[in-house]
């Protein structure tokens, strides 16, 4: 198309002198044609096309450019600089300057009109020789294209931590399961030696009581203060071990997600379930509870078992946030698509430098925590079809809503093609 395009011109370029009115009239409207028709080509593609001449000032862009960085009508003849302060205009205008057929490429992101991400690709409009008349730049819209490659980063990832995760289990369950079995064969030792302990204080405080020597009492008084101690050991030994068997039980449940089984469920029950669950808890913490669910809430399909434990999760991940009392709020709605449950608290928020972070594996804000309780409520929304809100203010609190769907979606199936 080019070559036919260019020896049109070059024909016409060489025979204008000859042209009589008519034939001049006759080039100009198959000029305007073509250009009619690219016009239509270029603000028909979805790629930004935008032009600048050896100056570095824009002489055409398409549509495309005013929907990917906000470029309006009117604006010919600004510099590119100005347009696109993110992109280094001195190694374009270098390569303007040398002409050939060189292609650059650039990345970068813009805000305005809305966040994406910008791959660009500039070239010499005059390839054939040096000193170029300008420069064709072509800005691709890679938003979506990162966002694919960051999730496939995120499901290597996420591979990675499941060989690793099963690792770990393999090789601390089976000494943790020792452990508890011998914690408990401790206990029960001492349990023994509490009994024995407290047969042989009665004929020590009689014997006591006749006159009798007081060496007796001491002993059985020193065997009473070892047991206590012992008992005291034991306790935090326990609590050591428990909170172990929880950092391997995030582990498996984060990397072997059991198969949804999804059945037609309250909403509103799975919410009093976890409440009621987590009671003691909240009122041993000094938390006050407020429950805002709504009336009539329609029967969703949720697998109920997996979605209280995202409850679970999200109102535990409150609880730690609210040092000293606070209250926990968990609410219910719906739409004409969707129902949803939010849990809030009034804890100290999330800084907006990790909020873009507080789904990642193994991060936290915690002492204690593992990383994982996030994660596991993300794959559990995900696996429903749902999606997470979040809001946090500073000092204020923060919020998690899960919006889970109405409806299950189903594949859809081409119609086979009919036969006459």
């Amino acid at each position: 198309m080019a070559t036919s395009k260019s020896s049109f011109l070059e024909k016409v370029l060489g025979r204008i002198g000859r042209l009589d009115a008519e034939g001049l009239q006759t080039v100009v409207q198959r000029l305007a044609r073509e250009r009619s028709f690219l016009e239509t080509l270029f603000n028909t593609i979805e790629d930004g096309v935008l032009v600048v001449d050896e100056n570095g000032r824009v002489i055409y862009f398409n549509q495309a450019v005013t929907r990917l960085i906000g470029l309006q009508s009117g604006t010919e003849g600004r510099p590119i600089s100005e347009i696109l302060p993110e992109v280094d205009w001195k190694t374009l205008a270098r390569l303007d300057a040398a002409g050939g057929r060189h292609v650059v490429r650039h990345e970068f992101e813009v805000g305005y009109p809305r966040p994406r991400f910008i791959r660009l690709y500039a070239a010499p409009l005059d390839g054939e020789q040096a000193g170029s008349s300008g420069l064709a730049l072509i800005l691709h819209d890679a938003t979506e294209a990162r966002q694919k490659t960051f999730e496939a980063i995120e499901s290597e990832r996420v591979q990675a931590l499941t060989l690793l995760a099963a690792s770990v289990a393999h090789e601390i369950g089976n000494p943790l399961n020792a452990l508890h079995i011998h914690l408990q064969l401790m206990e029960r030792e001492l349990k023994k030696l509490k009994n024995a302990t407290a047969r042989a204080a009665a004929p020590t405080m009689l014997r006591r009581g006749r006159g009798q020597s007081a060496s007796d009492a001491a002993e059985v008084s020193t065997a009473s203060d070892v047991a206590r101690k012992l008992d005291q050991y034991l306790g935090v030994a326990k609590g050591e071990i428990n909170r172990l068997d929880y950092i391997v039980t995030q582990f498996l449940q984060a990397i072997r997600p059991a198969a949804l089984q999804i059945k037609l469920t309250s909403l509103n029950e799975v919410v009093r379930q976890t409440l009621e669950l987590l009671q003691p808890e909240l009122e041993n913490r000094g938390i006050t509870i407020k429950s805002k669910l709504a009336r009539q809430l329609p029967a969703t399909p949720i697998d109920p078992t997996q979605t209280q434990q995202a409850l679970v999760n999200l109102v535990k991940n409150a609880m730690q946030a609210m040092t000293k009392g606070g209250t926990l709020t968990m609410q219910t709605g719906e739409t004409a698509e969707a129902v949803w449950v939010s849990v809030a608290d009034t804890g100290g928020g999330i800084p907006e430098e990790q909020i873009n972070r507080i789904f990642e594996p193994f991060y936290t804000t915690k002492k204690s925590g593992t990383g994982l309780g996030l994660m596991i409520v993300q794959r559990i929304v995900r696996a429903h079809a749902g999606r997470i809100e979040l809001e946090s203010h500073v000092g204020r609190g923060t919020t998690f809503r899960l919006w889970l769907p109405l409806h299950e979606k189903k594949p859809r199936l081409l119609e086979a093609p009919g036969h006459d």
